[in-house]
């Protein structure tokens, strides 16, 4: 597990420090899936994407989702942190019954990021979001046992977060060559792209779009906290956590839309264990 810990620290603050504060057994599992996600996510990240990286662990997991869908049990993997961290997607996937469908999505919408693909509408990033976050609310619902009834906002749940990261993450997404917000959207504020020059350009028309964002994430987190009465208080506190850092960076950038250009808004490792440590309470 210190392998799977690293990668989890190393990868998120807040979802590190708030997944603390889950039970030892639940926490173990959410390092588990976190290692996957964020090794695959980290591959089409660094700047080249390391695609034939990518397409190896594509085509192992089809090898290894036909053998759970012929109800065998997947054969040894080797030492690396490639297969160490697809066996704990495997472990996820056969102890919670999940869905391989989830994984598939996911690799989906990191595959998008490899083709630098565009988003002419919001369905076409809702497209994305189902793979690379939504689909990671339902993993975390399997993983704490949940009864089927909160899944769809447990989905919004991971939407609201992932909307947040484009925001939060514009400026570092623009160096990588990316850009999820609609162009329908950008268009709609008169928006031609959402560099810093061109935000400086048209300072109203960006502090609006950014607004207008935050209110779609407003939206969709009042779906999220829909659910969070299925889920015990035990469990409840990480994700209240979380969610409650969300919020804090959402209203550093409603108060200051400029700042996603300046700085990375985070919450520092003491914010998130006092606010947990708040929750608790």
């Amino acid at each position: 597990m210190d392998t799977e810990k690293q990668i989890f620290r190393d990868g998120s603050t807040t979802y590190y420090w708030s997944s603390k504060f889950f039970p030892k057994g639940v926490r173990d599992d959410v390092f588990k899936l976190y290692s996957f996600v964020r090794v695959v996510d980290d591959m089409v990240d660094q700047v080249p994407a390391d695609t034939k990286r990518f397409q190896k662990m594509q085509k192992r997991w089809k090898t290894v989702k036909k053998q759970l869908d012929n109800g065998e049990k997947p054969g040894p993997l080797d030492d690396s942190v490639d297969e160490r961290v697809l066996g704990n997607m495997v472990h996820i996937v056969h102890r919670f019954d999940c869905d391989p469908a989830w994984v598939d999505a996911f690799l989906a919408s990191m595959k998008m990021d490899v083709d630098q693909r565009n988003y002419k509408t919001l369905d076409d990033t809702l497209e994305y979001i189902y793979g690379s976050a939504e689909v990671i609310g339902l993993f975390m619902a399997k993983i704490m046992q949940l009864p089927v009834a909160p899944y769809e906002t447990a989905q919004m749940q991971g939407r609201a977060m992932q909307f947040i990261n484009f925001l939060r993450d514009i400026d570092e997404d623009n160096e990588l060559g990316r850009q999820y917000f609609p162009q329908k959207t950008l268009k709609k504020f008169g928006l031609k792209d959402l560099s810093q020059k061109t935000a400086q350009a048209h300072p109203e028309e960006f502090k609006a779009f950014v607004r207008e964002q935050l209110d779609l994430y407003d939206q969709w987190q009042g779906e999220a906290y829909k659910g969070y009465s299925y889920i015990p208080k035990r469990l409840r506190i990480p994700l209240q956590t979380a969610t409650d850092m969300y919020n804090w960076t959402a209203e550093q950038i409603r108060e200051n839309p400029m700042i996603v250009f300046d700085q990375k808004v985070k919450p520092k490792k003491r914010r998130v264990v006092y606010t947990a440590t708040k929750n608790i309470l």
